[in-house]
């Protein structure tokens, strides 16, 4: 390798640390400017919108005016799906505190089927975001074609879980990248491998976000 294509490279890694340093920036930024119960969801929404791009080869892009377009496109949308993915998290954990602090004595079948429901909904959180920030649909119709994606490709569901376990731990283990990478690079992860299924899904090449998902 000679020393064009060293700085090429170099070039090249410094861009992709500075998109993602912004994206994350912004994703901060504007979960903050929604006071959190109105910003997170529509944010990540608009992450993934900007990430989606970069995948399908837009990497030029202005990341603020598509990251801003975006939240104020899903914001409505991206707020009911995720309050009410929300809400369900919470009557799962109620009821998990409930199975934790009981005294009497459990059948067993009771929390095998309440972990398969934890599964069943960890999966249609994975895929719900994505889907929202590739095709254009109702709030309810991206979690119930999440829940059927995320079983019939559960090794993208796997692949996708781990990269978001893997950055929670590495936030939490390294506090100073949380400003940084905690939410750009698992976004970037998730949304390219969530487009390799959307590509066999559609049998066709990346588009723009035309097609309703039925």
């Amino acid at each position: 390798m000679n020393g064009n294509e060293i700085v090429s490279s170099l070039d090249k890694l410094f861009g992709w640390i500075t998109r993602a340093v912004v994206l994350n920036l912004l994703w901060i930024f504007y979960t903050l400017k929604g006071l959190l119960i109105g910003g997170m969801f529509p944010a990540t929404a608009a992450a993934l919108g900007v990430t989606r791009k970069w995948v399908m080869g837009d990497v030029d892009i202005s990341i603020r005016k598509t990251f801003k377009d975006k939240y104020k496109q899903e914001f409505v949308n991206a707020n009911i799906m995720g309050w009410v993915l929300t809400f369900i998290g919470g009557i799962l954990y109620f009821n998990y505190q409930l199975l934790l602090n009981t005294k009497e004595e459990v059948w067993i079948f009771v929390p095998f089927s309440f972990y398969i429901l934890v599964f069943f909904f960890a999966i249609i959180v994975i895929w719900s975001f994505p889907l929202l920030s590739h095709f254009h649909n109702n709030w309810f119709e991206y979690m119930k074609i999440a829940f059927i994606i995320g079983l019939t490709k559960i090794h993208y569901t796997l692949a996708i879980g781990l990269s978001i376990f893997a950055s929670v731990y590495l936030s939490l283990s390294f506090p100073g990248v949380i400003p940084f990478f905690s939410f750009s690079v698992p976004s970037l992860i998730s949304i390219w491998l969530a487009l390799q299924v959307f590509k066999k899904m559609l049998d066709e090449p990346f588009h723009e976000e035309t097609e309703q998902v039925n």
